[in-house]
This record gives C-alpha cells, structure tokens and sequence, in this order.
C-alpha cells in the first residue's frame, strides 16, 4: 500500500503541476488561480476561471481529458494492492487440488 500511495502521490503531483503551469502561461491566471483551476479539473468538479483565448481553451480541453485518465488510472494504483490482497484469500495452493 505505501508504494502503490506514493506512485498515486507522484502522479498526482506531476498532473497537478503540469496544469498549473498551463493555466499560468496559456490562461494568463495568477499561480493561485492556476492551482485552484488545475485541482478543480483533476478532481472532476469543473473549470472555475473562464478561458478567453484559444490556446487556453485548447488546453483546457486536453488537460481535463488528461485528467480524468489520471484520475481513473490513480484511483486504479490505490486500490490493486487490496484486490490483489483479497484475490489471494480466494486462492487455492496447488497441492490442495492435487489431494481433490
């Protein structure tokens, strides 16, 4: 669980930072406006600042398709330790079938 949580931690991270960094240079918002916009996208509640240019809609395009791949492929990493964890507990080891 603790890697799985820190590669889910790193990704999340490297997402949020590429959409800060897009708003800020395309969308011409503040880095605090930048943050709260990248983080609105990357949860999936939506767009909070208008985007008045065509690259910054554009980009805000790509960034929320790129985001809820991100969010899906996260939620993915957290939670295969435990799937993994509960499909062993369904597992039975090759000599119990060679005794059946």
């Amino acid at each position: 669980m603790a890697v799985s949580s820190l590669v889910l931690l790193v990704s999340l991270s490297l997402a949020l930072g590429i959409g800060v960094v897009g708003y800020h240079e395309l969308a011409n918002l503040s880095w605090v406006d930048s943050v709260l916009n990248a983080s609105m996208i990357l949860t999936g509640m939506g767009p909070i600042a208008p985007m008045t240019t065509t690259a910054a809609k554009l980009f805000a395009s790509a960034y929320a398709l790129f985001s809820g791949v991100v969010f899906l492929s996260s939620v993915g990493l957290l939670l295969a330790p435990v799937f993994h964890r509960i499909l062993h507990t369904f597992h039975l080891d090759e000599a119990e079938q060679e005794d059946d």
